[in-house]
């Protein structure tokens, strides 16, 4: 689950197979009761139906954790990360506060193994895909998502987004591209280039 419209379907649908939930977030459910294997079975169909998947593995766990952060952080308004943090510490800190405490370099050793990209690619892809998203709305100029997003210069945003999309933001923001990506399904971008 990637946003409150996610936590909304995943709630209806475990509502309409029976199932009482008493906490509900983004990526994670809570319900009144333990699961047996029948109903188990069925919440993995119904949530698969609707697009989402089960996760009962606490490495993967772990790592929609990472990409969940990494989201909230790029796409939302509100910023937990400070500026002048780095995103390998900022994960390190707020994962401590769920999980046993990991080294930076086991987060992204694990993070490879199951996503087949690097947190670094993870995270420029979504910052690009942010880009993206700001040009279309022109409401801001291009330094000013430079800035919003962390980069050091807007030369070094256009480098990355022309890297990636295969054009330079002005060129993209004149032709008027709509090439926009799902927010979840962003590491299939970074992974085939």
């Amino acid at each position: 689950m990637v946003c409150d419209r996610c936590i909304r379907v995943v709630q209806e649908e475990l509502n309409n197979i029976g199932l009482s939930i008493s906490n509900i977030g983004l990526g994670y459910v809570e319900l009144e009761s333990n699961l047996d294997e029948i109903n188990l079975a069925l919440v993995q169909k119904t949530l698969h139906q609707a697009g989402f998947e089960l996760i009962n593995d606490s490495r993967i766990a772990l790592v929609e954790e990472i990409k969940l952060l990494i989201i909230n952080e790029i796409h939302s308004n509100i910023h937990q990360k400070l500026t002048s943090e780095n995103f390998s510490d900022f994960l390190v800190k707020k994962l401590s506060n769920t999980h046993l405490t990991h080294e930076y370099s086991f987060l992204s050793t694990l993070f490879s193994s199951i996503e087949k990209t690097t947190i670094e690619k993870y995270i420029i892809a979504q910052k690009i895909e942010r880009t993206k998203e700001l040009i279309s709305y022109g409401e801001l100029s291009l330094s000013e998502i430079a800035w919003d997003l962390g980069y050091s210069s807007v030369a070094y945003l256009s480098n990355q987004f022309k890297q990636i999309v295969g054009c330079s933001p002005s060129e993209y923001k004149k032709q008027n591209l709509k090439n926009r990506q799902p927010i979840d399904g962003i590491n299939n971008l970074v992974t085939n280039k």
